[in-house]
């Protein structure tokens, strides 16, 4: 049964209907309306300062609501206690008590709770399993690396067995290798313990490869809410379109009367026919391929980024005021700074935005 895993719960839905936050007259959330399924994992994702975080406190009962409703099981919860909500918050900072075991870290929740030591000692002991950190068990947070400090800061929160963990940046403090294998062992501790959850980055990777669904923030608001690849395909927005991707995404401007022929030919090949509510164009850099001089839209190679397995070029396109980005494979690293090449855009994955910056279909 779901209730015998370590952290399992019946259920872990959460709506957020109407909810503003402020603090005097700032308004930092600014009605958000949002559904989180149970069992799903749910990224908030955003640039610094967009909310995200902040949402996520008033979610744990750490922030109070201005306006608006949070249910939790279907039940009202903002006048609800931190404690008694059911969910538990995974912080950037691990925040280890450095003179208690790891163990002893684990099961301190239910020790201030009440719970007997027999029990605690045998939901701590299911924990690290899960987590695979059994062997740490005796050890102390000086003794631990930062992923294993990580992973015990998870491990006290799957002992309150939880209907739904909140992760605020949980990778940030780690070296870009650790990221990858924590990011992987989350997802795996997700469909072990089939628990709802909520996690909060700025970091795009992150979101694309580890959530079911993505809410997109942007000052205060959510820009965009669905599955990664229907982000990335199909963003209700520049903004969207704009953060997802690595490389960024190419906007191009619609050419005025004075543009250039190239920047002429770029447009005509992405947009054609379209009407005049369309002023610019975006097209990710995997879809604009790059060949030998005079074979398309010339361009001069700027920049090549060798990546191993790919290459990133950054090229100029005369009267274009940004550089287009384009991804190559291995056989591309003979270009050289300065070399004329021609670009082939697939006018296939061409996304247009009106004036308004909203995506045109």
């Amino acid at each position: 049964m779901a209730s015998e895993r370590p952290g399992a719960t019946d259920m872990g839905q959460v709506s957020l209907k109407g909810i503003h936050k402020r603090y005097g007259e700032v308004e930092v959330i600014k009605g958000i309306d949002l559904d989180v399924r149970d069992g799903e994992f749910l990224v908030f994702v955003g640039p610094s300062g967009c909310g995200k975080s902040t949402l996520l406190r008033m979610i744990a009962g750490l922030e109070e609501i201005s306006a608006g409703e949070l249910q939790i099981d279907g039940r009202r919860a903002n006048e609800v206690r931190a404690a008694d909500r059911g969910a538990a918050m995974v912080f950037q900072s691990y925040a280890l008590y450095p003179h208690m075991t790891v163990a002893e870290n684990m099961g301190f929740a239910l020790k201030m709770a009440g719970v007997g030591k027999a029990a605690r000692t045998e939901q701590v002991r299911r924990a690290a399993e899960v987590l695979r950190i059994t062997e740490l068990l005796g050890r102390y947070p000086k003794e631990l690396s930062g992923g294993q400090r990580q992973r015990v800061a998870i491990g006290r929160a799957i002992v309150r067995k939880p209907k739904v963990f909140l992760f605020d940046e949980p990778l940030s403090n780690l070296d870009a290798a650790l990221r990858v294998n924590m990011r992987i062992e989350l997802s795996r501790l997700h469909q072990e313990l089939g628990t709802t959850m909520i996690y909060v980055t700025h970091d795009q990777v992150e979101a694309m490869t580890m959530g079911d669904r993505i809410a997109v923030f942007n000052q205060g608001r959510v820009e965009q809410l669905g599955a990664p690849l229907d982000l990335y395909n199909a963003p209700a927005n520049e903004f969207v379109a704009g953060f997802l991707g690595a490389p960024r995404i190419n906007l191009i401007e619609r050419p005025g009367d004075s543009a250039s022929a190239a920047h002429r030919a770029l447009w005509d090949r992405l947009a054609p026919a379209v009407g005049t509510n369309v002023s610019r164009v975006g097209l990710r850099a995997e879809h604009l391929q790059v060949g030998a001089a005079g074979a398309g839209i010339p361009a001069t190679l700027e920049l090549a980024e060798h990546l191993g397995d790919t290459s990133i070029l950054h090229l100029r396109v005369q009267g274009l005021a940004e550089l287009l980005n384009a991804k190559a494979g291995p056989g591309h690293t003979d270009l050289a700074t300065g070399q004329a090449v021609g670009l082939l855009p697939d006018a296939a994955w061409a996304l247009r935005f009106d004036t308004a910056g909203r995506r045109v279909n």
